[in-house]
């Protein structure tokens, strides 16, 4: 959606028209519902941090000023929301790059490629293995900011709006993760000196 098409939307809704918050929803249902999985590392959870997202984002709607986008504003409130959840969760579970089967078991979700040799698809599998226990391991602030950029890839502008940090915090925020994060694949050998230099390199 264009910036024009959100805030006509968001008018409309505004104005009575409840329905007009459904193009709203739709156009970024699937992004809200990512950057919940991988901030709570359970699609169920994710499922219920999204809708979560969307009730606040209607309820609120007023106080959406237009002085930013409204993707921006709608991420902020699905930070928030996930940030809040896992600080009421006793335990923090690990980001997840698995998805359920019909059968309701997890499985590892995989990059089709048929023309991959075994070793390739091995060296690729546990490298998801390392990120996702790098993940893990970096403080909740780090997690999330390096989701944001790295994930949802977001401008460092539109971190700072949503975190509502200063541009300077946020990119030594996203350094710090980085750094912490190329350690651990280090330490497991997962990727070399080089890649680890050029991945830390401040833009």
């Amino acid at each position: 959606m264009t910036i024009q098409e959100e805030n006509d939307a968001v008018h409309r809704v505004l104005q009575g028209d409840a329905n007009a918050f459904g193009p709203l929803v739709e156009a970024y249902q699937k992004n809200v519902y990512n950057l919940a999985l991988r901030m709570t590392g359970n699609p169920e959870d994710a499922l219920d941090m999204a809708q979560e997202t969307f009730i606040k984002t209607y309820k609120s709607l007023s106080s959406f000023r237009g002085d930013s986008k409204f993707s921006v504003w709608l991420y902020r409130i699905a930070s928030n929301v996930c940030l809040d959840f896992l600080r009421a969760r006793k335990n923090k579970n690990a980001v997840s790059l698995n998805q359920p089967s019909p059968d309701g078991e997890e499985m590892e979700l995989e990059i089709p490629d048929e023309h991959a040799l075994p070793e390739a698809e091995l060296e690729r599998a546990l490298t998801r293995e390392a990120v996702r226990h790098g993940l893990e391991r970096l403080p909740e602030d780090q997690r999330e900011i390096l989701l944001l950029r790295e994930i949802q890839g977001l401008s460092y502008d539109e971190i700072s709006a949503i975190l509502d940090l200063e541009a300077g915090t946020v990119k030594s925020r996203i350094f710090r993760a980085r750094k912490k994060l190329c350690a651990y694949l280090l330490a497991y050998g997962n990727i070399s000196d080089e890649f680890s230099s050029a991945f830390t390199k401040e833009v």
